[in-house]
């Protein structure tokens, strides 16, 4: 007789994603909000390198239990910095590709 399927249970997340901060355009102009947003990424950024750092020492000493959690730290690190550097390739070759049609 064949076993019955039970069902699946709700899986909780590994991790949480983490937000740029939200700006409102109505209280700052255009130009101090992208910088807010750069300069909100970017210490996101600072932050997930600094955690990653010290979850690594922390695995490398022996005082981590988990080393998934590290792996994660790591590559959440690893890939927005590759995003900050992408976003901020686009923006130069924007920037160039002006001045070129204004020249």
């Amino acid at each position: 007789m064949p076993l019955p399927i039970s069902g699946v249970e709700s899986v909780s997340p590994a991790f949480t994603v983490p937000t740029l901060p939200s700006v409102s355009l109505s209280s700052v102009d255009e130009g101090k909000s992208f910088a807010h947003s750069v300069t909100g990424a970017v210490d996101g950024l600072r932050e997930m390198q600094s955690e990653s750092n010290r979850l690594a020492v922390a695995a490398v000493t022996g005082d981590l239990n988990d080393i998934h959690s590290a792996m994660i730290a790591s590559t959440r690190a690893s890939v927005t910095l590759e995003l900050v550097a992408a976003v901020r390739n686009k923006g130069v070759e924007a920037f160039n590709e002006i001045m070129r049609m204004q020249a």
